[in-house]
């Protein structure tokens, strides 16, 4: 389970994330001074934990690196909430407190992802009375 991100590695992430290609340092630094002053070996060390936690590969290019996403930031969340709803000694009543916490949109969003899981990975059909292995059969 992956352990929260710290705030400013959540900013550099998010740039990770959003830009959707390979970055280097300098990008996020430039986009990063925009909102807050930060030095240039701030976000290269927090670059390089993020390399080394695992959240991000790179590769040299020239004297620089450039740094890609591991995952997606929706596989992040997710690992987060399955991680906080396994921590629950009731994970049925947590999810009930959770889903009452839900926006509409948020629900509704939801039943649109239970309805795409269910189609990509159907139930399979409860065996057919009589059919092998299901008890007792007539000869």
């Amino acid at each position: 389970m992956p352990r929260p991100l710290g705030e400013l590695e959540d900013a550099v992430m998010t740039r990770v994330w959003q830009w959707n290609r390979p970055v280097t340092v300098r990008e996020v630094l430039e986009d990063l001074q925009q909102e807050r002053s930060i030095a240039y070996t701030t976000v290269m060390t927090v670059m390089d934990n993020l390399h080394q936690k695992g959240w991000v590969r790179r590769e040299v290019e020239g004297r620089a690196y450039r740094y890609t996403a591991v995952s997606t930031r929706a596989a992040y969340a997710a690992a987060l909430m399955n991680e906080a709803w396994a921590q629950s000694d009731n994970p049925a009543a947590a999810l009930v407190a959770f889903f009452g916490m839900m926006s509409q949109d948020q629900r509704e969003a939801l039943n649109d992802a239970i309805r795409i899981v269910q189609r990509d990975n159907p139930l399979p059909a409860p065996p057919e009375e009589g059919a092998e292995g299901t008890g007792p059969q007539e000869r």
